[in-house]
């Protein structure tokens, strides 16, 4: 990390994170991830707690390469299974999560104000953060197959 290896989830996490609602249709997904110019959006239930993420790519193979009209179908069934990291963890344990499991987003929640999410750590935040060693790391882990 940049010569600070104190740095938490939330001091590299990208604030402002908007969820589609468990009951808000593919479509409406969609077109919030147009409107945001984002790839991937949080899923929050009715208590506004995550329930997991989808994805364009989610919404394209599960759901318009089946024939089915994604106004039809809630964005909760494609909630999936969910990684999320504490706002007071470590910066490395939050990249440690995302080259175990794989992932290029990791919401974070706040467990100390209710369990609600406070932001997403994406590709760009850890480009910011990390050092180029870690980068060729992250990026050996993620997007190269074993």
């Amino acid at each position: 990390m940049t010569g600070n290896t104190q740095l938490t989830a939330r001091d590299i996490m990208s604030g402002g994170v908007q969820c589609v609602g468990a009951h808000q249709s593919l479509r409406q997904a969609a077109r919030m991830m147009r409107d945001l110019n984002v790839g991937c959006l949080p899923i929050c239930g009715d208590d506004n707690r995550l329930t997991g993420m989808i994805t364009d790519r989610d919404i394209v193979v599960q759901c318009d390469a089946e024939g089915i009209d994604p106004a039809t179908v809630q964005a909760g069934t494609l909630a999936g299974d969910l990684q999320w990291i504490d706002a007071d963890a470590g910066a490395d344990e939050a990249l440690h999560v995302m080259e175990q499991h794989q992932i290029k987003r990791l919401p974070v929640i706040d467990t100390k104000q209710g369990h609600q999410l406070v932001g997403m750590i994406s590709e760009a935040d850890l480009a910011r953060n990390l050092t180029d060693t870690q980068i060729a790391e992250f990026v050996t882990r993620v997007y190269v197959s074993t």
